[in-house]
């Protein structure tokens, strides 16, 4: 009999709250020994601190390449096949979601494995439901193109498609970059398009608004310089270009 392969969501930042973990979870965390994970030094302080009753350093934490050929895959999951559970976590928040992980999930059910997702937290779902904006029909792009002049075509594309279908459109960038992207959105898109900023969300630096692009470009701009970071965006239907 082959063992499961568990998702398990991980903390937001340093400073989430217990709470993020139900007692279920971290119970069924604290009788894995094999961990597949996107980086092992913040596992290994993830694990610590969902208190694992092992030493770290007897667990087999393995990381996960961004571009793994399925051979490499195959030998991370050597362990289910042997009959092991394993427990896939990201660097922060769900794994398999804008992150490396979906292609281990990915080959896990080619290799007939049984894949179980815990509950934790997402940082898009959970700005998605503070931003106010529709969250009947959205989309997450990553990350936006970095030159300039690519970005605003992106934006605008966005903005588009964002008004045509009602659709909120979900995006991330690099910390360091935020307010590049923060100044990039309210110099391009119209004055009635409506952004959330969600700022480091479950942690201690969280902080969430939305506001129409005219409103922000009348505010100061947040405070944003390397503090992750989800922006959304929802077009007005109204607006005609």
């Amino acid at each position: 009999m082959t063992g499961t392969l568990y998702l398990i969501p991980v903390a937001l930042g340093p400073a989430a709250p217990e709470w993020l973990h139900p007692p279920a979870s971290q119970t069924l965390t604290h009788r894995l020994t094999h961990f597949v994970v996107e980086n092992a030094k913040t596992a290994r302080a993830e694990i610590k601190r969902m208190g694992h009753p092992a030493p770290v350093q007897t667990l087999s934490i393995s990381e996960l390449p961004k571009h793994a050929p399925d051979t490499a895959l195959d030998a991370l999951l050597a362990p289910a096949i042997a009959g092991h559970d394993i427990g896939l976590m990201s660097e922060a928040g769900c794994p398999a979601v804008a992150d490396p992980g979906a292609l281990l999930v990915r080959r896990a059910h080619e290799l007939g494995i049984r894949v179980v997702p815990i509950v934790g937290p997402s940082s898009l779902l959970l700005s998605l439901m503070a931003s106010g904006l529709n969250g009947q029909s959205f989309a997450f792009h990553g990350y936006l193109p970095v030159k300039d002049a690519d970005r605003i075509i992106a934006l605008r594309e966005l903005e588009k498609e964002s008004r045509k279908h009602q659709r909120t459109q979900i995006f991330i960038e690099t910390p360091y970059r935020n307010l590049s992207m923060f100044n990039a959105l309210t110099t391009v898109l119209a004055p009635d398009t409506r952004l959330c900023v969600a700022r480091e969300v479950t942690t201690e630096g969280e902080w969430i608004s939305t506001d129409t692009i005219a409103r922000w470009r009348k505010r100061e701009a947040p405070d944003l310089d390397r503090r992750p970071t989800v922006f959304l965006v929802l077009a007005e239907a109204s607006r005609r270009t």
